[in-house]
Order: structure tokens, then sequence, then C-alpha cells
């Protein structure tokens, strides 16, 4: 059952006793409910209204920190407040994705879980917990064999969900699979799971946190090192950790502040109590400025590097792509102004993702498809968070060239139009074709790599440059701190920042911790605390992989197979 908020009462006004800051911190701190006192000792705020001020105390202290148990639970997270879809019944879906496979999982999870283990199981009874057994399922209508198949049943809320589940570790086959979910459609009380159900189960319950549950749709689709490292590290915890240290020094700040608004007046505080609440703010801004200064690293490392390969026309750029790829992305022909428009292809390079663009060459067009061409390469150079600009090493003085270096590559390293600099690796393409002595002495040229897209030569070295470029622009998943890998981090993140400066600003104490709640509410969004329904249904939707297509149902209430 989920966890249910009861009414709060807050009790009568103690006489003033001396007050510890200790206790402030804790649940049982002081609120200001509509107002404030008169102006406070320090007189560093002035007080605009003179509504009353109460103490409260207990669990409901500040919105989103109510304790919702009702009694001792095993899991250390409380739950989210968000009920789960048709929270109280019983969900069954494919849980090991749709094709032939050697073992498909198939789980449910609700309180007719252990019923729906021993209908199929029948008339064995269930397994131990959390063991493996080998069962003979069957079909509860006809008794008909189905499959022999590991069964596990986890009860609640030792599970995934919280709930009560059961998994049926069954041959992937087309027809086992589709028998099975069949089967299970019959039992009284079971229907298919909705699109991520089970982990929306799972975050009601208070399993997971929001940032964790993404963390788990970015490991389902991680294709490379980085991305992996990265998705362990958000589904570990890391960032709901951070986040929530930082909305605890929010709510110490706060109860700072309230304390004084509370007890300012009978002297009862220790000294410094304002003060402190201000050290605190000041530190948290720093650390949130450093995270939202991260350039966009969590993002590009899990949606990929815009990385651009220009030139002018026959440097071999369309060899590039193909080469980095490793398939035959683009066209390649001798004739001068084959790629015509811009093809991009998702690519793992040194274990980083990106998204590699070939583009045209950069030239006056010949014709009005060309000119096109060339004015979408250029736009996509502006977009670039890397380019790879290449020439032929064995005419670099050619007009192309010499305008391609002062046009692109010197301005790249100076600066980009938009005020920002971008990166660049300059890469001589065609160095099988160069004499002993490397590129033309005479030419002034930028660092630079050789290559020869027809050999290989120089590949190691291209791609040791590209794995510390992408490094930079993606950050190292390993070490430092978490990456906001979201866009909705960064604006939570930045309305708390924007909340702190109104504190900092306010001139009544009322407003300063208005501000501070306002700022806490944005760090527990990032975790869960307060998301809108629309917002949760995105992000469970987004990275579902438990199918239930299987199934439709006839028109005589029968499961009917839809492959």
């Amino acid at each position: 059952m989920l966890p249910v908020e009861h009414p709060f009462t807050a009790p009568r006004r103690a006489s003033p006793l001396p007050l510890s800051l200790a206790s402030a911190s804790r649940s049982e701190d002081l609120q200001w409910v509509g107002g404030t006192s008169s102006k406070g000792p320090n007189g560093n705020r002035e007080s605009l209204s003179a509504l009353p001020v109460v103490p409260r105390s207990g669990r409901g202290f500040l919105p989103g920190l109510a304790d919702s148990r009702a009694g001792p639970r095993p899991c250390t997270r409380q739950g989210s407040g968000a009920p789960a879809p048709g929270s109280g019944a019983t969900v069954f879906a494919l849980s090991s994705g749709q094709g032939r496979c050697g073992i498909a999982v198939i789980r449910t999870s609700g309180p007719a879980s252990g019923q729906a283990l021993r209908s199929l199981t029948a008339p064995r009874d269930l397994p131990p917990a959390r063991k493996a057994c080998l069962r003979l399922l069957s079909d509860p209508r006809s008794g008909e064999p189905l499959d022999r198949a590991l069964v596990l049943w986890f009860p609640g809320p030792q599970s995934f969900t919280g709930e009560d589940c059961a998994e049926f570790h069954v041959h992937g086959g087309p027809a086992v699979v589709s028998g099975v979910l069949q089967a299970l459609g019959s039992v009284p009380g079971l229907r298919p799971a909705e699109a991520g159900e089970f982990t929306r189960r799972a975050f009601a319950h208070g399993k997971l946190s929001l940032t964790e549950v993404e963390g788990l749709a970015d490991l389902i689709h991680a294709e490379t090192e980085a991305q992996r490292r990265q998705a362990l590290r958000q589904l570990d915890g890391e960032l709901s950790h951070l986040c929530r240290g930082w909305a605890e020094t929010l709510t110490k700040a706060l109860a700072h502040v309230e304390a004084y608004i509370d007890f300012g007046e009978d002297d009862n505080l220790e000294e410094g109590v304002l003060d402190r609440a201000d050290s605190e703010v000041r530190e948290l801004e720093v650390a949130l400025g450093a995270h939202l200064r991260d350039a966009r690293r969590g993002q590009r490392l899990r949606s990929g590097a815009h990385v651009v390969v220009a030139g002018p026309p026959n440097a071999g750029k369309s060899s590039l792509v193909n080469l980095l790829s490793r398939k035959p992305v683009s066209i390649v022909s001798p004739e001068p102004g084959t790629t015509r428009d811009v093809l991009e292809t998702p690519v793992d390079l040194a274990g980083f993702p990106a998204l590699l663009s070939d583009t045209a060459g950069l030239r006056e067009g010949v014709g009005p498809v060309e000119q096109e061409g060339v004015r979408r390469a250029q736009k996509r150079l502006e977009q670039a968070d890397l380019i790879l600009a290449v020439l032929d090493a064995s005419d670099l003085a050619s007009p192309s060239s010499c305008n391609f270096l002062d046009t692109v590559v010197i301005p790249a390293g100076a600066g980009s139009p938009n005020g920002r600099s971008q990166r660049l690796l300059l890469v001589l393409n065609k160095s099988d074709l160069l004499p002993a002595g490397g590129p033309d002495p005479s030419a002034d040229l930028p660092p630079y790599l050789l290559l020869s897209c027809l050999t290989g030569e120089g590949l190691d070295g291209l791609l040791e440059a590209l794995r510390k470029e992408l490094a930079a622009l993606c950050g190292d998943p390993s070490t430092g701190p978490p990456l906001l890998t979201r866009a909705r981090h960064q604006h939570h993140l930045q309305g708390c920042l924007d909340a702190l400066g109104h504190y900092k600003q306010a001139k009544d104490l009322a407003l300063a911790a208005e501000a501070l709640r306002v700022a806490r509410g944005h760090l527990t969004r990032i975790t869960g605390g307060g998301g809108t329904e629309e917002i949760l249904d995105i992000i469970f939707q987004d990275f579902c992989v438990e199918e239930t297509q299987f199934l439709s149902v006839r028109p005589d209430g029968c499961w009917a197979n839809l492959q």
C-alpha cells in the first residue's frame, strides 16, 4: 500500500526555552505560517507584515519533508507519493525484449503475483523466496503443459517494485512466450502492464528516485563505454544523493531563518543564526554554479557530441567518415562536389558517443544544389561541438586549401561568431602521397595530424586525439562529480540558483524564507518530489522495454496473439 500523509496539528506554543540549532536542523523545526513578527534585533532585514507566527513541530515541517510512513519499512527510501498506474492491480509483461532468444523473462508485480505463480505451477507450492526453482508451467484453464522453466518468487517489499513479484524464465521462442502470456492473462486479477509500469511502481514505492530511474533508462540505451559508466553512476544514486545533500543544506538554512522568525525576540537563539544561513547559501551557490558551467557535458555524453567533418572538395572527408564509422556511409568519388547534403551517422569514437556529419566541400558552388549543400555545411560548422578539418596533405598550396585555412581553421581557434571557442582537429589526409620530408614546410599550419584513409596509417593517433577532445566535451564518467544528463536537471538547478539570488536580495525574513522554500522545491523535483504526472509519464514511457504487444482481447474475452 502506498504511504499516506496524515493530517498535522501544531502544538501549543510552549514557554520560551533556549533553542539549540542542532535541533533546528531536524524535523522538529519551526515554520513560518503566515508572516513575520516585528523587526528582528539584528536589523539586517526589515519586517513588512505582522501576521501571526506559530511554531510548527513534527514531521509536517516544510513541503516535501513529511514522513508518510505509517510504520517501519525495510526499504530505506521514502515513497515518491506518486501513485503507480492502476495501483493495486497485478500486472505482467515480457521484460527481456521481443524476439527469438535462448531465455525470455516474464514477470508479474502486484498482490496476485503469488496466485499467478501457483496457477501456472500447480500443484506445486510457491518456491522459497529469491531462490530459482525448476517448474513445469501449465495452462491453468486446460492443464496443457507450456514449458519447463525457472521460476522465482520475490515477496514484497524486498523486490524491484516493492510489491509481490514473480519471474518466469522460459525458453525464448515466440510460441512459448505467447502461451505463457496468454496463461497469465487468464488468471483473475492480472492485466498486461502499461509502458514503464514496473519501474514506475518501483518509483512510487520509494525503491528508485527519479534520477535513478533516468539512470536505468540510460543504461538500457547505452551504446558506448562512457555512456554505460555514466548510467551506472546515476543508477547507483550519485546524482540523487548530491541533490538530497543540497536540499538538506537548504533545510538547515530555512530552519535557521524560521527559528529566528519565531524566537528572535526572545533572545533564546545562538548568536549568528542568520549569518550561518547566509554562509550555507553562499557555499551552495558556488556548488550549483560549478555544475551549471559544465557546458552540457552530461547531455553530450547521453546524446552524443556533434562532430562535423569539413574541408575543401576532394580532401577525403567522405573517406574519413567511412573509416571512422566502419561502414560505407558516404559515396567516395574523385569527382569534386560528390557530397551535396549533410550525411549523419551515430558512431562510437574511442568509447564516446558522437554524431558524425559529412558535409559538402566548401567552395563556390557551381550550381544551386551544390550552393545549398555548402550553405548547410557552413550552418553545421556553427553548431558543431568538434570540427574535424580535413585537408589534402599533397595540395596545401591550392586556393581552396588556403581559403579553408583562413575562413574555418584559424577563426575556429579564435572563437566562433556566437562568442564561444570551438574545438578543432586539423587532419592532413593522403599522407601516403607525401614525400619523405612530410608536408610542404612553406605552409604556415597550426598543429595537425597526418592520416592516410587509404592505408589507415595515423588512425590510432587520430583516435587518441579524438578521445581527449571528447573527454573534455563530455566529461569523464569515471571520476568527478555526477553529470547533468538531462535538460530538466539544468532547468531545476538554474531555478534553485535564481531563488537563492532572491533570498540574498530579500529585505524581509518572510520573503527570504519563501525563497529558500522555492529553491529547495527545485532540488526535490530533480529526484522526483513534486513532479507533475505529465513529466513522469514521459520519463517512464521513454525507456520502456516491457513488451505487452503479444496480446489482444478477442470478442469472447480471451487473450489473442497479435503476432
